[in-house]
């Protein structure tokens, strides 16, 4: 496989990624601080559904507030919103929105909406531009490891990986 010779050349972008990792919540991935609801946000504040609509990701606005499982998600409309309240699961990024490469190798790094892919519908990020590189020289392989992986570090403090 590709991806085994080119693991010890991502090293260092992974360490780099481990620094703004070290603050996320165990299963999801979540800026430091609460919203006014008293929950952590989500996805940076970035409006999950527009990542499906296939422009630039829209930020979300504090007006338009979704909790799901103890996380707020911001949106950029009612709309949004809407949408998101009638299926969470559609829109959400898998892997709590850690890196899907990072969650392949057993860590859990942060999710950038600038590096995101859309797979038979299920919305991966990516911790930067090398890693999402490293995963299109093989995304089945990368997202069959880290569907198998996932199970056993959902619960695992980011600390302990």
């Amino acid at each position: 496989m590709k991806l085994s010779r080119t693991l010890p050349g991502i090293a260092t972008a992974m360490a780099l990624a481990l620094a703004t990792s070290a603050f996320a919540a165990d299963e999801y991935n979540v800026n430091n601080g609460l919203t006014l609801t008293g929950h952590p946000l989500g996805m940076h504040g970035v409006d999950p559904v527009s990542m499906f609509k296939g422009s630039t990701p829209g930020q979300g606005d504090a007006a338009f507030t979704s909790a799901h499982d103890g996380v707020d998600y911001y949106f950029s409309s009612a709309e949004s919103q809407s949408k998101f309240d009638a299926d969470p699961a559609a829109y959400l990024p898998q892997f709590g929105g850690f890196c899907a490469f990072g969650v392949f190798v057993g860590k859990k790094l942060d999710g950038d909406v600038r590096y995101a892919d859309i797979v038979d519908g299920k919305l991966y990020l990516f911790v930067n531009a090398a890693i999402f590189e490293k995963y299109l020289e093989d995304k089945d392989a990368v997202i069959k490891g880290a569907e198998a992986k996932w199970p056993e570090i959902v619960n695992t403090p980011i600390s302990a990986l």
